[in-house]
């Protein structure tokens, strides 16, 4: 599995991110912007926004809305195969994990790890990479919209041995909240990696 984790929205390796869908093809995921209260007409604007940007890129973009797959793993594992890519929003860390799990979406991708898969996102999508989710409290609320899911999920997927920082050193409105998580970080023996807005890491 490849991976391309934004700061925020594209990044500045679009072309990178191009090149990195196997298939020309990316499916959009917004779920991590599922949290209560979230504004719905400037959630659509904020999905078609991301969506454009991947489209200007030359890419397919189709939205997948991961409540759709609640219970569904085996059709929602079918339309990863078929699509090769995932770009996955920004938003509530613990939100987009309760999805992933609601959904299966935490147990197929182990199973994508040995192909060219990509998975794609920005702040909230490289965040709930890591093994423990428990440095983001400081900035996500603990929201559990689902009714599938009442309780907050502390476990992380595990695929990076670090917890990203995105939004570090940045005009962004969690920018000073994300000094405390790397100082909750630097207190606990947490490996971290700190982005600016604009900044990506890709791995291959």
């Amino acid at each position: 599995m490849k991976y391309y984790l934004s700061s925020y929205e594209l990044g500045n390796e679009t072309e990178k991110l191009k090149t990195l869908a196997p298939k020309g093809k990316i499916s959009y995921i917004p779920n991590a912007r599922d949290f209560t209260g979230a504004d719905p007409e400037r959630r659509a604007r904020r999905n078609e926004n991301d969506m454009a940007s991947l489209r200007a890129l030359g890419l397919e973009v189709e939205m997948l809305d991961l409540r759709d797959y609640f219970g569904k793993q085996d059709e929602l594992r079918n339309k990863l195969e078929e699509r090769g890519a995932i770009f996955i929003s920004g938003g509530n860390v613990f939100v987009l994990r309760q999805a992933m799990r609601l959904s299966g979406l935490d147990k197929i991708l182990p199973e994508l790890q040995d192909t060219d898969f990509l998975y794609a996102g920005y702040s909230a999508a490289g965040c709930v990479l890591a093994p423990n989710l428990k440095a983001y409290e400081i900035v996500d609320p603990l929201d559990t919209p689902y009714s599938e899911q009442k309780e907050v999920i502390w476990k992380g997927l595990g695929f990076v041995d670090w917890a990203l920082m995105p939004h570090w050193d940045s005009d962004h409105p969690e920018s000073a909240d994300i000094d405390k998580e790397i100082a909750y970080c630097k207190e606990n023996n947490i490996p971290y990696k700190a982005i600016r807005d604009g900044e990506v890491i890709v791995i291959e």
